[in-house]
């Protein structure tokens, strides 16, 4: 199921009373922008353990309330979303479980969501609708100030609901990030994880090598390869300047499907190297046909374009 969005424009009577944020970094500062620019809650609060994140989410005017503890951050809240790095969720989960008001709906903005599910999910009481979400939005900057509130604006949002979950949460969890521009859709756990190894973990795994090989060059070499750096290099460390927690956490917690697809890129690299050195350049040329192709399908899906600059509240 797809829910399209309102291009991020329509406003309209506020879907949730009170929001808590539970983690201000990246995306949790984007969510508690986003939903009071359009509207989507009377009442944002923040918990973080950094008081330093805290602090600055405070002077930033992220959120009415501000808390240390995501404990008391929950106890009013009607939505809590977890925007924490992956290891955190289970020790949060079960922390904060005991202080969720009936009636609540629980979700996340994690990259891997079959991980989400075993490690919160049974810290969720009966009366807690745990809804299981994952924006497809993001840069490599982190903390408070690298929020915006247009993060959202036509990115798709994953949700992946079971056969348990309460279908009015999920339509309730549908309609908030609708609202705040994104494309809501629903799939398995299991595929998700799947999909994201290849359109996101993957390559940030490749990133990260790639810049590894360049850090491990010497001397006049490595100045060289960063002063030097073309747009293919430049892109790769932009991805591999990421959090090392968060994609520390996604690697761990999603390794089958990464190692399934990276099993995967290894033969076809292995590929690429016999036919470059056997000078087949026509196996070459067929491959870069065919990924040409991949490319105007992601422009046709107008997922091109680069994400929106965060900071100064907007």
């Amino acid at each position: 199921m797809t829910a399209s969005p309102d291009n991020g424009a329509a406003k309209g009577e506020p879907i949730f009373g009170t929001l808590a944020v539970v983690g201000i970094g990246n995306l949790g500062s984007s969510v508690a922008r986003a939903v009071r620019k359009y509207g989507a809650v009377d009442r944002v609060v923040v918990a973080d353990l950094s008081a330093e994140a805290l602090a600055r989410a405070k002077e930033l005017k992220l959120a009415d309330a501000y808390f240390e503890a995501p404990s008391k951050a929950v106890a009013e809240a009607d939505i809590v979303v977890l925007c924490t790095p992956l290891g955190a969720f289970g020790a949060i989960a079960k922390a904060m479980a005991p202080h969720l008001k009936p009636g609540a709906i629980v979700t996340d903005v994690g990259s891997v969501k079959g991980a989400v599910v075993a490690a919160a999910g049974p810290h969720m009481p009966d009366t807690v609708a745990f809804v299981p979400g994952h924006p497809i939005a993001g840069t490599e900057k982190s903390g408070p100030d690298a929020g915006s509130s247009d993060l959202f604006v036509g990115r798709y949002w994953i949700l992946t609901p079971d056969e348990t979950t309460d279908r009015a949460a999920v339509a309730r969890v549908t309609e908030l990030w609708t609202r705040c521009g994104a494309i809501v859709e629903e799939m398995k756990a299991e595929y998700h994880d799947k999909v994201l190894a290849v359109t996101s973990h993957l390559p940030h795994l490749i990133a990260y090598t790639i810049v590894g090989t360049a850090f491990d060059l010497e001397g006049q070499e490595q100045q060289d390869v960063i002063r030097f750096s073309a747009g293919g290099f430049r892109d790769f460390t932009r991805i591999a300047g990421s959090s090392p927690i968060m994609w520390r956490d996604i690697f761990l917690n999603n390794r089958e499907a990464v190692l399934e697809m990276l099993q995967r890129f290894s033969e076809d690299l292995s590929y690429l190297q016999r036919a470059i050195r056997w000078g087949e350049g026509d196996k070459l040329q067929d491959l870069f046909t065919r990924t040409r192709e991949v490319r105007r399908g992601v422009i046709e899906a107008k997922q091109d374009k680069p994400f929106p600059e965060g900071g100064n509240g907007k």
